[in-house]
């Protein structure tokens, strides 16, 4: 199969798409495969975002547009040793190399009996009936390009099936690497996540990077929970500042629900999150949390939707970001409560910590409510380290650069300390301090 694109801009992908779908496994349901065709045939009307775009005027996208990507990927060159940082103990292990699921980088002995965890590719195959209802129904590529390459392009990913009234103890650890070697590459992982009713599950969906290269990945996550369900997700993006990484979260709550997500972004050159989430059944509460920290010249593009359809319901947001040198972050939130959603109680924060002059944040947090029963709140903060503050620090022996990073750090735990996996909150604590100047100050500090 030779899916290397020469055209250009748009034509690139929707040249190589019929060659894509013939190496495709003959088995799947009917309905998926027109759903392919569908997306593709979106992406060739929609074409690459501009920049004349309200939903992408701060985003240039130019580069992805301009590379030619091969869709021809290979899994080896990855071993356990250069994952080993990412793997968690107390977890269920699976693990992607570049898109595509690879058993012998993955650990699914502890499972307990009923629940099915295992990549997409393999449940299309054996459990179609639990696949088929949920995939591509929240996830819309109708006006989102890189939600139509996905969908037209993934190969695989990971599907998590938790029956009603079942309780996953141990959290389930996605490692999705990209290793590319040579020309640059794409791949499209699609992962589908459903708790049933009553049931409880922890993910962790990490992107990490193995080897030099630049590449293209475009995930799709959807996390359906159904009625009283308990999901936590924690997602860690630290890959490689030579990646592209356009991710879609797509959330859908059923009634009296509650999912937390946790989004820590400290890598990629160019990163986009765009976070979706529906609140359709009454009860239902989402936590929506997120953390992002850039240098150099990265962007980070963090765009959020809550649709609150039903009533009763309740939506927190709160996303903090660090920027230093010439980094750049976009924050667009958007609360949208629906007709009929009474007692919507939804909060909105987005705050920046500018650590360089040079760098920028773009920030838009935004409230539609069409129903007259409602508490809402939204607010932005962009703002530097306090000056009173670093003298206090420094009139009690404190240098200057540890006083800034203390205060940096303290910044940043706000986000870090809600996160319940223990393994995963240690492993962020120490980042920080691997990061921050005087590091070692900060950690014999807190």
């Amino acid at each position: 199969m030779t899916t290397t694109m020469t055209a250009s801009d748009t034509d690139r992908f929707v040249g190589v798409f019929d060659t894509f779908e013939q190496a495709l496994p003959a088995s799947g349901p009917e309905s998926l495969r027109r759903q392919r065709r569908q997306a593709i045939e979106r992406f060739s009307h929609l074409g690459f975002p501009t920049l004349r775009q309200e939903e992408w005027r701060f985003t240039n996208v130019g580069p992805i547009a301009r590379t030619p990507f091969s869709l021809d990927v290979a899994v080896d060159g990855v071993t356990g040793s250069s994952i080993q940082a990412f793997s968690y103990e107390g977890t269920v292990q699976l693990t992607l190399v570049n898109g595509r699921f690879v058993p012998q980088l993955s650990d699914l002995d502890s499972l307990p009996e009923g629940i099915v965890v295992c990549s997409l590719g393999e449940a299309l195959e054996k459990h179609p009936e639990k696949v088929e209802p949920h995939l591509g129904r929240l996830a819309s590529f109708e006006n989102h390009p890189f939600v139509a390459l996905n969908t037209a392009f993934y190969g695989d990913g990971v599907f998590i099936w938790v029956p009603r009234n079942q309780v996953v103890e141990e959290p389930i650890n996605l490692v999705l690497v990209g290793n590319p070697s040579g020309d640059p590459i794409a791949f499209f992982p699609r992962n589908l996540i459903v708790s049933g009713q009553s049931s409880q599950v922890t993910v962790v969906e990490q992107y990490v990077t193995v080897g030099e290269g630049a590449y293209l990945t475009a995930p799709v996550t959807e996390i359906i929970a159904e009625d009283n369900a308990v999901v936590d997700h924690y997602k860690l993006q630290r890959e490689s500042t030579q990646a592209f990484h356009m991710a879609t979260f797509q959330l859908q709550l059923g009634r009296d629900s509650n999912v937390s997500s946790h989004s820590i972004s400290w890598g990629g050159g160019l990163v986009r999150n765009d976070v979706n989430a529906v609140l359709d059944g009454q009860g239902g509460e989402a936590t929506l949390n997120g953390l992002y920290m850039v240098e150099g010249t990265q962007l980070v593009d963090n765009h959020m939707r809550v649709d609150h359809v039903a009533a009763n319901c309740d939506s927190h947001e709160l996303y903090k970001g660090i920027l230093e040198g010439k980094g750049r972050s976009v924050f667009n939130g958007r609360i949208y409560v629906h007709p009929g959603a009474q007692k919507t109680d939804a909060k909105q924060t987005n705050r920046n910590l500018l650590i360089s002059p040079d760098a920028l944040c773009n920030s838009n947090p935004q409230l539609e409510i069409f129903a007259d029963d409602v508490k809402c709140t939204h607010g932005s903060t962009v703002g530097q380290l306090d000056e009173t503050a670093i003298f206090y620090l420094r009139s009690r022996g404190i240098g200057e650069e540890a006083a800034r990073s203390l205060l940096t750090y303290a910044f940043a735990a706000d986000i870090v300390e809600r996160i319940k996996v223990g393994a995963v909150r240690r492993d962020l604590e120490e980042f920080l301090f691997r990061r921050l100047p005087k590091g070692d100050i900060v950690r014999q500090a807190v």
